[in-house]
């Protein structure tokens, strides 16, 4: 994948493995729904939540962004993430992320609820800024005969 691939396979997905460091114990892995903003990475959690709590003691996290089809093809984002607390924008992103759910937009009347919701659960959202990416390129097995031209190669990181 050529770097404008890359970012229209993000742009064209909506859920991602949330990787980060653990205080103690090996790393951390979640899945979640992200949106965007420019080439950003949105995500709605709890302020409660390890992850909030994982990017206060470390910014640095990686998203392995999913295709949600079979055989599986992904791609691993290395990025800086921050916290941001506005209530509105929590709503918003929040609001964007059950439309992605729904796989349709939400009337208007149910903002009240997605208000409820964000403040009761003190929803905040984790900005993410991809720097580099990690690209395997996918080899799948359709058939038999998909072995006889079979191959793979090591990946290299590359700048987002």
């Amino acid at each position: 994948m050529d770097s404008s691939e890359r970012r229209e396979f993000v742009r064209k997905h909506r859920t991602c493995i949330f990787g980060y460091n653990r205080k103690n114990d090996g790393p951390a892995m979640t899945v979640v729904y992200y949106v965007l903003d420019g080439d950003d990475l949105l995500i709605s959690t709890m302020a409660a939540r390890s992850k909030t709590l994982a990017v206060k003691r470390n910014p640095k996290v990686s998203l392995c962004v999913l295709d949600e089809q079979w055989p599986p093809t992904y791609l691993q984002l290395y990025g800086d993430a921050t916290l941001e607390v506005d209530f509105e924008q929590a709503v918003d992103v929040m609001r964007r992320v059950i439309d992605l759910m729904a796989g349709e937009k939400m009337p208007t009347s149910k903002l009240p609820e997605i208000q409820r919701m964000c403040r009761e659960e003190n929803r905040v959202v984790i900005r993410f800024k991809p720097y580099a990416t990690f690209a395997t390129p996918p080899r799948h097995v359709h058939k038999a005969e998909d072995i006889d031209t079979l191959t793979h190669s090591t990946s290299t990181s590359l700048p987002w």
